[in-house]
């Protein structure tokens, strides 16, 4: 199993934000009713010749819940060695409006994080799995995760993955029995 990063690179970069950005303004939920996500998806944005290819990607529960645990899965291929230098350019976007940019070194995250795999990643195929808890407070907007990753932060870096996802939040009311 590969290191954490690959997955909060891929959905934390939205769960960082909504976290980090208590300025933006919060939906107030009303007894009974909650978020969830009226559709989410990505898009594979890479190339067939990049270090890094991505398989899948699944969300359980799907959709995701604001509040509830999540648990994202990352199938992904590993062909060409990952090596230290490794970035991840994530951008978060609501709309046309940038809320977070954040460079990640691949390598250091994985440090950090006391991984079991660290750089350099050999060729292979992983499967990674993330849960994190949802925040309770989200502002109901469509969010669009940018997710570019590059061998280095060189200016001759290579590009090394891409994807791109998309949730749209709308209110969702249950009523309690």
């Amino acid at each position: 199993m590969l290191h954490r990063p690959f997955a909060l690179l891929l959905l934390a970069a939205f769960i960082s934000f909504v976290v980090a950005t208590p300025a933006l303004p919060q939906l107030a939920l009303t007894e009974g009713s909650r978020l969830m996500a009226d559709s989410w998806g990505y898009e594979d944005c890479g190339d067939p010749s990049d270090p890094v290819q991505l398989k899948s990607i699944t969300v359980s529960p799907d959709p995701p819940k604001i509040g509830a645990e999540l648990t994202v899965k990352v199938d992904l291929e590993v062909v060409d060695t990952v090596t230290e230098g490794a970035i991840a350019d994530v951008t978060v976007k609501a709309g046309r409006i940038k809320l977070l940019h954040k460079i990640f070194d691949i390598c250091e995250e994985a440090r950090n994080a006391n991984a079991s795999v660290s750089c350099p990643v050999e060729p292979g195929e992983y499967s990674i799995v993330q849960t994190v808890e949802l925040p309770k407070e989200v502002p109901k907007l469509k969010y669009v995760i940018n997710v570019r990753g590059y061998t280095s932060d060189d200016d001759d870096a290579e590009p090394m993955a891409c994807v791109d996802l998309t949730v749209q939040w709308r209110p969702f009311f249950q009523v309690w029995e």
